[in-house]
């Protein structure tokens, strides 16, 4: 068993009236189990549809991990389209039965006749125990294909694959594992990490290695498959080393890595402090760093200067800078940072000033114009940064926040390592 498809069941979800969860989660506890999903599907709370997406996975996979439908309502339709996919009648379970009355017992409650129909399953097939709630899930082969229907409420899905389905899913998969790892990089595009390793990207190798791109920040994710964990993570180091070769500084973490969490580890390891100084992102700098536990051993402060009058009464800006070169600029950035790092005693101190939009552009300083500026031991520098007019206002300013990160970040690098011996 190397496949699986996952189908996630619920009208709430095709309207977007509700974030499917419990698909990633199933497929990341699948690819641990050395099983890679090859379909997500969504459907509504339509008889026809789920019947539709069963047949059609029952032909194409190994196994299907179904989510949903298996509440006392009216909409709850995943018992009995299975059955009628399989060609059997609905049976009542004795042992469900029992839990459930056992289930509103416990809470001294009499159980509504309604939910009778949670104890039923079809003929052929096996009711899996829901330790967390009412409704069991159902385990049954959909045309020669192993299903497992398990509840939509995402902490009792996860508790009945983890104890119920997962032993089976392993033992089917021969013991193969499947390892991810994904790199982290800011300051390149996706084209030109994609042309860096190109030749590790080709269809067919192993590892597997693709790009994914979230606001600057370029992930490289590493998928190796082998039959023990140990291979599979040699395989990772040894992938993952190439890429950290051809891609060097691009590269600041690994996995759930964030730019302000290891601007942060470096911080710590200098034992240095920072201090912001933000007008166009309006704080939205200090929330990531702060966002960090730990952060308020290196973070001393910021200020938010939106207007004219802040940037020069709280950090010292020139009023004949603002006259002369405008809030954008790069003498107003250099003085806004330096007016933080005075205001805070730090030695490290960033400033943004920018125009987010959609308003306020000119043809000589237009939207998505961010001027970023750090100040450090090593002195002051200043970034002009265009970010394009057409994003929205809110990716404009997380832009510019992780590009000052990111800034810091190559500065700490710079500054605070160890020279290697030639």
């Amino acid at each position: 068993m190397r496949r699986a498809w996952v189908i996630a069941s619920g009208t709430e979800l095709t309207l977007g009236q509700s974030v499917d969860t419990n698909s990633a989660w199933l497929a990341a506890r699948l690819a641990a189990l050395g099983i890679r999903t090859e379909r997500i599907v969504v459907v509504p709370d339509d008889a026809a549809a789920l019947r539709d997406a069963l047949l059609q996975a029952a032909g194409a996979t190994d196994a299907i991990l179904l989510t949903g439908g298996l509440g006392p309502t009216d909409d709850d339709l995943t018992r009995q389209v299975l059955a009628d996919v399989v060609g059997v009648p609905l049976e009542l379970d004795p042992l469900s039965i029992e839990h459930l009355r056992a289930f509103f017992a416990a809470r001294g409650r009499d159980m509504p006749e309604r939910n009778t129909v949670q104890a039923l399953v079809p003929r052929t097939a096996r009711a899996i125990p829901n330790a967390c709630g009412t409704a069991p899930g159902v385990r049954i082969a959909v045309r020669g294909t192993p299903c497992f229907a398990l509840p939509g409420v995402p902490f009792e899905m996860r508790a009945m694959f983890d104890r119920d389905v997962a032993p089976e899913l392993r033992a089917a998969a021969g013991g193969a594992v499947l390892l991810s790892r994904r790199l982290q990089t800011f300051g390149l595009g996706e084209s030109d990490v994609g042309g860096r390793i190109a030749d590790l990207m080709q269809r067919g190798r192993d590892p597997e290695v693709g790009t994914t791109a979230d606001l600057g920040v370029i992930g490289v994710r590493i998928n190796a498959t082998a039959m023990s964990a140990d291979e599979a993570t040699r395989r990772l180091d040894d992938t993952e080393a190439e890429i950290r070769r051809r891609l060097g500084d691009a590269i600041f973490g690994r996995d759930d890595d964030t730019l302000a969490a290891v601007v942060g580890r470096l911080l710590t390891a200098a034992a240095a402090t920072l201090s912001t100084a933000e007008s166009c992102t309006g704080g939205l700098l200090g929330a990531l760093i702060t966002e960090v536990a730990g952060s308020s051993n290196y973070y001393r402060g910021g200020v938010v200067s939106y207007a004219n009058e802040a940037k020069i009464r709280l950090l010292g800006v020139s009023a004949a800078d603002v006259e002369q070169h405008g809030a954008v600029s790069e003498a107003v950035a250099r003085a806004m940072a330096d007016g933080a790092g005075r205001l805070f005693d730090t030695p490290y101190a960033l400033a943004v000033t920018g125009i987010a939009g959609p308003a306020g552009g000119t043809p000589e300083k237009p939207v998505g114009l961010v001027l970023i500026s750090l100040c450090s031991p090593a002195g002051s520098i200043a970034r002009e940064c265009r970010f394009g007019s057409d994003p929205p206002r809110q990716v404009i300013r997380m832009r510019a926040a992780h590009t000052a990160l990111n800034l810091l970040r190559l500065a700490l690098l710079r500054e605070t390592q160890p020279v290697q011996p030639p």
